[in-house]
């Protein structure tokens, strides 16, 4: 979403795949880390007001323990996209077919490894 928000070469097709996407969701984080990463570079075409009005948004109504356990099982992550899978797999338990996406290796390598599908 950051890539959308910042206008890198590849975000018009990431907006056009996503759209044909049922619902996306994301955890809350992913406002915060759009608003920083804005501030940082600059806002373009997709910007923060758009992508935001397209989220679905996940509040946990549990501290997500055990999704974090079973992500560090499988490798290590930074603490805020350690947050995303983990809501991801707390999504999942409702949503079966749910799939991950993102564009950062390491997070999607991880994601893949806990059997999510990308786009």
């Amino acid at each position: 979403m950051i890539s959308i928000a910042l206008g890198e070469p590849y975000h018009r097709e990431l907006s056009s795949r996503l759209s044909r996407l049922e619902g996306l969701f994301s955890s809350n984080l992913l406002e915060a880390d759009l608003r920083a990463a804005v501030a940082r570079e600059g806002e373009k075409p997709g910007g923060v007001k758009d992508i935001v009005a397209w989220m679905n948004w996940v509040y946990p109504y549990r501290p997500l323990t055990p999704e974090f356990r079973r992500v560090l099982d499988v490798g290590l992550l930074k603490g805020s996209d350690l947050w995303h899978v983990a809501c991801a797999l707390f999504m999942r338990r409702k949503f079966p077919d749910i799939r991950f996406v993102t564009t950062d290796g390491r997070q999607g390598e991880i994601a893949r490894s806990l059997g999510f599908r990308g786009l």
